[in-house]
This record gives structure tokens, sequence and C-alpha cells, in this order.
């Protein structure tokens, strides 16, 4: 384990970051993400169409140390509670620079992450995640420490962020670039804004710098005796007692407050009792008559409803067939992530609440009653429609 492991700090990396191979790399999987264009408006086929004078010109800025990042573009995307997520969509070159420089960064980073440790790793899942936890429970685990941390991206620390790149990299050209994407900053309606603090969201750094950030807590949690299971700034920590949660909780805040500088909500970090539930990825995990349970939590069931509702509409010129395509991939993708929990009764409900809103939209397209006619299989063996509770 790494824990175990003493491991000294990476040298000279910033010859392999600018290696030609890996810039090319680094483009191949920025292409495969399909992103938008960012402040200076070039899009993917933009930067290909010169693609290796591009890639050309940032190795040799990277190579002369002067290469100078981009603010990234604000755009917001709507959260489940109804509020808006600020995202920084960077340039193109700078999402290859980023990306390339991951390519080199995280092995020496996976080597000392903690086992506990889930989010935007690789090899590892939400699922596994979950699994973690479910095991603990297993195991008699009854007293739940639930962790909202509020802000997180907004507010780390830059220099603590910094403390914790250098305690693994010693190349001071990697530390200056990791600083310049840091103070980069965002552009909004026309001018630019340097970040005090947090790393943006939408850069492919944050998610390293984010567990980089976040490993001392996996460790000191560990050392305390308590297993604390991350997926980046999301946690619980599964205890037997009362007593044991509580030395957690206040572990928590020693550790997350006391020296990350970060703030907790006061009222969603608490502990509580496995029979009265908790949320965690997604899901909500509580213990009845029968047993532990697993399902998607209401706010998961709520955020498909409203795709699915956007999605069949009335007044829109689509035959049924159409809604069905469009409709297909949410269905398939929600239940891809919910399949580990319970969805047999949920899913049956569900079933029937998407056959509903299909006739609806028939009945209101055709103004006619003809649509009573059309049983189940004609959704999903004609038009291929997903089942929710079976997965076909």
């Amino acid at each position: 384990m790494a824990e175990d492991v003493h491991l000294t700090k990476a040298g000279s990396l910033i010859d392999k970051v600018w290696h030609l191979p890996n810039l090319r790399r680094a483009w191949t999987l920025v292409k495969a993400n399909h992103g938008t264009w960012g402040v200076d408006r070039q899009g993917l086929e933009a930067f290909e169409a010169h693609l290796d004078d591009e890639l050309l010109d940032i190795l040799a800025a990277l190579k002369a140390d002067a290469y100078v990042p981009l603010p990234g573009r604000r755009v917001y995307i709507p959260k489940p509670d109804g509020r808006r997520r600020g995202l920084a969509v960077p340039a193109v070159r700078d999402r290859v620079v980023q990306t390339a420089l991951r390519q080199r960064l995280e092995p020496h980073f996976e080597a000392r992450f903690a086992e506990t440790s889930y989010g935007y790793r690789p090899g590892r899942s939400a699922h596994q995640a979950v699994g973690d936890v479910m095991a603990s429970l297993h195991r008699g685990g009854e007293w739940i420490v639930e962790v909202d941390i509020e802000h997180f991206f907004d507010t780390a620390s830059h220099e603590r962020l910094m403390a914790a790149v250098a305690g693994v990299v010693a190349d001071g050209r990697i530390l200056r670039l990791v600083q310049a994407f840091l103070w980069a900053g965002v552009m909004e309606e026309g001018k630019r804004r340097t970040l005090v603090a947090g790393t943006p969201q939408g850069s492919c750094l944050s998610p390293l710098l984010s567990n980089a950030f976040l490993d001392t807590f996996d460790h000191q949690m560990r050392a305390h005796g308590h297993r604390a299971v991350r997926y980046c700034d999301d946690l619980v920590v599964v205890c037997r007692t009362r007593e044991e949660a509580e030395a957690a909780l206040e572990q928590v805040h020693q550790i997350l407050e006391g020296q990350l500088g970060l703030r907790l909500h006061p009222e969603k970090t608490r502990v509580v009792h496995i029979t009265e539930g908790f949320e965690f990825l997604g899901f909500r995990f509580w213990r009845n008559n029968r047993g532990l349970d697993l399902q998607p939590r209401a706010r998961a069931v709520q955020a498909l409803r409203d795709k699915v509702r956007s999605i069949t509409r009335r007044r829109q010129p689509r035959r049924t067939d159409e809604l069905v395509a469009l409709l297909n991939p949410v269905l398939r993708g929600w239940r891809r992530y919910f399949r580990i929990g319970d969805l047999r009764r949920l899913g049956w409900r569900l079933d029937r609440w998407v056959l509903r809103r299909l006739r609806a939209y028939m009945a209101k397209r055709w103004r006619t009653t003809n649509w009573r006619r059309y049983p189940d299989p004609f959704f999903y063996r004609r038009l291929g429609l997903c089942s929710l509770q079976r997965g076909s």
C-alpha cells in the first residue's frame, strides 16, 4: 500500500511533458472528448487543421519556460438544486498542455494516493466507492459520518494546492506551469477575473489537483483508524459505534477545517444511523426490516424525470420513434449508473411513467384516441424503447 512506502520526489519532468509523442497523445485525448472552444474561439477542427504547427509552438513555449495559459471561458450549467455551477472552459491548446502535464504527473501521484480515494483515478469508479461503503456496512458499520464540503473547487487554497504538488514534484518548471494554470483565471462578460483560490472546474487538471489536496486527509483519517471513502470532494466515514463516529467527525473538522482551511456545511456534516439513511454519489443507503437497501436518491429520480419531460414535451414536430431515439441514451445512461442498486419496483414505476408520457404525446399530437390501441410491446419491441426495470 502507498501509505507504507517511502517515495522520493519526482525530478526533472518538463522534458517529458513537451516530448512530442506525449503532446500528440494528449491531443488525441482532447479531440476524443469533443470539447468546445475557449476564449480564443479556436475549435478542435481549427486546431487540427494546423496540428503540427500548433504542437510545435506548444513544445517551443514549454521548452523555453514561456508558456502562458489563457483564462478559461466562463459558462454555467444547472445543478439539481436549481442553482448554477460555473465552469471555466480552457482554450484547446491549454487543454492539450494540461492533458500532457497530467499524463506525466499522474503516475507519481497515483503511487501515493490512498486506497480509499476513488474519484477520477485510473481504474477506479464511483461504483467501486459505493461498493466500499456497502462492504463496511455489511461488516457491521451502523453509524455514518456524512461530510459536505462547501464550494471546494472555489475555496481550496492555492498555497496549499501548490504545497501538495511540491510534495511530490521537485521540478520548478512543472510547479511554475501548474501555478500559471491556477492563476489564469476566467473571462466573463468580457472581463478577466483572477482566481485567488480554488481550481477551475472544466480543467482536466482539477481532478488530479483536488485529489492531491485532499490526500493528506485520506492518510490522516486512516492513521486515526477511520476509513474515509472519498470520491473527489464527496465522502463518508462508516463506523461501528456512535462514539467512534463522533470521534471521526471531530477528526474530519480538525483536518478539513483546521489544517486545510475548508468550510464544512454545519447542517449537512453530521452523524446518522443507518436506519435513518444517508446519501452518497447519487445513491440512498439505509437498513430496513429486509436488510440493507440501495436505491437512487430522490434528486436523481427527479433529474431523470425532468430530462424525460423535456424530451417528450408535446409541442414539437417529431414522430414517436424519433422521441424514443432521443430517450434511449438518457434511460440507458441512468440505468447503467444506478443498476447496482435495487431498481425492481422503482424501475417498474418509472417505466410506466415513461410510457404514459409517450402515449400522452401521441394523443396530443394526433388529437385522437387511436394511441390507446398500442400496447407496451409496441414501444419496447417495435420502437426499441429502453426499460429501466429490465435494461433492454
